[in-house]
């Protein structure tokens, strides 16, 4: 792995009392970068991105004080319409989405617009960093919910890289590390294990590189009785690199460690700020990743 200007730094847990290691890469260049984070959910409306008034929401604070933290600005916005605006400005774009964006929401946050759907997407093929969190692998789902239809896969998440099925109850498990080099996990040991809501996963790309496997021995409800799959990747998508993490439902769990860890680590390969090979390795370490029942 090639580190350009490697800064690296220990500070006090944001929410938390704990102190963690952060490895960061700045800019090689020293400029201060600009990520967009878009929070707009369609349907159900997930309570790390849930805004009271005028405060921003849970996630949305912890991304910025991250931000803050290492240089870089960090804009949240649920509205769809900066699609259509002047994306060049951002040096990446981050989702923690839900449902379909270009439609409407009981909160009346604007939708994204056919062509702001096509800019975006453009935008990341173009060279733009995208980083998803959680439910962003919920947006423009695919119809036949249960079923491996890969062929049939919206841009979108053709782009990303897989999709939300379903969810069971809030459980422990864990999380096996497949790409120790990745920043963000060099330092996690080669699993660890997290209370959080767990996605049940389909329509993998052929080119992941997975980083975190959902280990599904010993789990309960029907939807993770099936071999171990991706639970955290990256690609490459045209000139752009793509990371996707099914963790950041609970609210704790943007707190503190490992997920700022992953977080910073993923910020920093996504803007170009780090070089790390990320070959496909979905068939050697999840090699039944596609088969959805055990």
């Amino acid at each position: 792995m090639k580190r350009r200007e490697m800064l690296l730094s220990t500070g006090a847990a944001l929410l938390g009392t704990s102190t963690f290691p952060m490895h960061w890469a700045r800019a090689a260049e020293g400029k201060r970068q600009r990520v967009l984070y878009f929070t707009r959910n369609v349907g159900y409306y997930h309570s790390a991105v849930q805004r009271k008034g005028e405060a921003l929401s849970h996630s949305e604070r912890i991304l910025v004080e991250l931000g803050t933290r290492v240089g870089i600005d960090v804009e949240c916005t649920k509205d769809g319409r900066v699609f259509d605006g002047d994306l060049a400005k951002y040096d990446a774009i981050a989702f923690y989405t839900n449902g379909d964006l270009t439609k409407p929401n009981p909160q009346r946050e604007p939708p994204m617009s056919a062509e702001g759907k096509k800019r975006f997407l453009a935008a990341v093929a173009a060279g733009k960093g995208f980083l998803a969190f959680h439910s962003a692998c919920a947006s423009w789902r695919t119809p036949g919910a249960k079923v491996a239809n890969s062929d049939r896969v919206d841009p979108y998440i053709a782009m990303l890289g897989g999709e939300f099925i379903a969810h069971g109850r809030q459980q422990k498990t864990t999380m096996r590390i497949t790409s120790p080099d990745f920043p963000g996990v060099e330092n996690l040991g080669t699993s660890f294990e997290m209370h959080e809501e767990w996605y049940a996963l389909k329509n993998f790309a052929k080119d992941l590189h997975v980083i975190l496997v959902q280990e599904t021995a010993g789990m309960t409800d029907a939807c993770y009785q099936r071999p171990p799959f991706p639970s955290t990747w990256a690609r490459q998508q045209g000139k752009g690199r793509v990371f996707f993490s099914a963790i950041g439902h609970r609210e704790d769990i943007w707190e503190g460690e490992p997920f700022q860890s992953i977080i910073l680590g993923a910020l920093a390969w996504a803007l170009g700020n780090v070089d790390v090979k990320i070959p496909p390795n979905i068939d050697q370490v999840t090699p039944k990743a596609s088969q959805l029942q055990a």
